[in-house]
């Protein structure tokens, strides 16, 4: 079991490190500028770190055992309870209104399909890692 937890948590925190990852070089590279996102933070250890253990936490739901044949599905299944929270919760309570729309129109489409990498990512480390 400790190893099916371990394997979870740190594929969420790698995840979160892809996603995050995505997020700032779209932000720097003029992505973010060329789809109307405003949303470009800075890459930094602080802001990494929280990330990355929000992540691993999320990922712990790879323990529930729903879709374990289909580990890209399962991820990005998964990851839809974090981007909720996201758009619901965190982005409305920065005062960028419900669905961060604040950034602007593309965010939730941006929230969900970095979060769906991040939980791919996520799953298939689980996956290699418990077999």
């Amino acid at each position: 079991m400790i190893r099916k937890i371990s394997a979870a948590f740190t594929g969420g925190a790698i995840g979160s490190f892809v996603d995050s990852f995505n997020i700032w070089f779209m932000g720097k590279v003029g992505i973010s500028d060329l789809i109307g996102l405003s949303m470009k933070p800075e890459f930094s250890a602080p802001w990494l770190c929280q990330r990355m253990v929000w992540g691993g936490i999320w990922m712990l739901l790879l323990l529930l055992p729903l879709l374990k044949k289909k580990v890209v599905l399962r991820g990005c299944l998964f990851s839809l309870l974090p981007s909720s929270m996201m758009l619901f919760m965190v982005l409305p309570e920065m005062g960028k209104g419900m669905l961060g729309l604040g950034f602007g129109i593309v965010t939730p489409l941006v929230v969900v399909g970095l979060n769906c990498i991040y939980g791919m990512v996520a799953s298939l480390w689980y996956r290699k890692g418990t077999i």
